[in-house]
């Protein structure tokens, strides 16, 4: 942990204990600048997870969300924030406030059809759900606490809007006439590593390689043409994923 985390979470915390409405309406206004790209002007969560829940996978105390806030979440789209540890306690201040405003919105889809249709529409072929599927996607597992149910149908008709980084495909020719097409995983000066679709991990000299691209869309086909009750079900099963829900990862 950086020692200057470790001295604003001790000279902070006694005033975020006590934090004040005044404080919470300037957590408010950061948020709404800074974090509502991705969780929703109202924390509701969209790309990144819902805030009003007050259930956070990487840790619900007041120091887990101090740290993850100024530190970023390892692994994650969350990145560190450059704001002074008074700020990043008003943050949480607000954070903290929402899970008293919100209750979990009713879905119209059948959850139950929804988990059919993913079965039927060939979505564990490339997306893991609770231990069944495959790895040329997002695990899905708990993805209803990670993402707000617009995004999700979003997600499902127009995949290539909004790619993360980690799921964009590359495509690799080397000077022996072989080719390699899978996730890009690292590169560096003197090698790339790649998830290649057929021969798995792989790692391969840039002196050897001809050619690197990488795909602007998404390797998922847009389901556009599901209709709307379709789509409805479908969001409603992978809403109803979520971390409290048995599952602890």
């Amino acid at each position: 942990m950086k020692i200057v985390t470790l001295l604003a979470l001790g000279a902070s915390a006694a005033a975020f204990a006590q934090s004040t409405v005044a404080d919470r309406e300037a957590g408010g206004r950061i948020f709404r600048t800074h974090c509502a790209p991705c969780h929703g002007v109202a924390g509701k969560g969209g790309a990144g997870p819902d805030l009003t829940t007050g259930n956070f996978i990487h840790g619900s105390t007041d120091g887990d969300l101090y740290r993850n806030i100024s530190e970023g979440i390892p692994g994650t789209a969350m990145p560190d924030v450059f704001f002074d540890g008074a700020q990043v306690w008003q943050i949480v201040a607000y954070v903290k406030s929402l899970n008293q405003q919100t209750a979990r919105v009713a879905l119209k889809g059948d959850p139950a059809r929804g988990r059919q249709l993913v079965a039927e529409k060939g979505c564990i072929g490339c997306h893991l759900i609770r231990g069944d599927g495959g790895d040329r996607g997002p695990d899905l597992s708990v993805i209803g606490s990670q993402r707000a149910p617009d995004n999700l149908r979003g997600s499902i008709v127009n995949p290539s809007a909004n790619i993360a980084e980690r799921y964009r495909v590359a495509r690799v020719s080397v000077r022996d006439d072989q080719s390699y097409t899978g996730f890009l995983l690292n590169q560096d000066t003197y090698s790339v590593q790649l998830q290649d679709f057929a021969k798995g991990l792989v790692s391969l000299p840039r002196s050897a390689i001809k050619e690197l691209s990488i795909d602007t869309a998404s390797v998922m086909p847009s389901y556009s043409n599901l209709s709307s009750a379709e789509l409805d079900d479908i969001v409603s099963y992978l809403a109803s994923l979520r971390r409290d829900n048995g599952v602890t990862k």
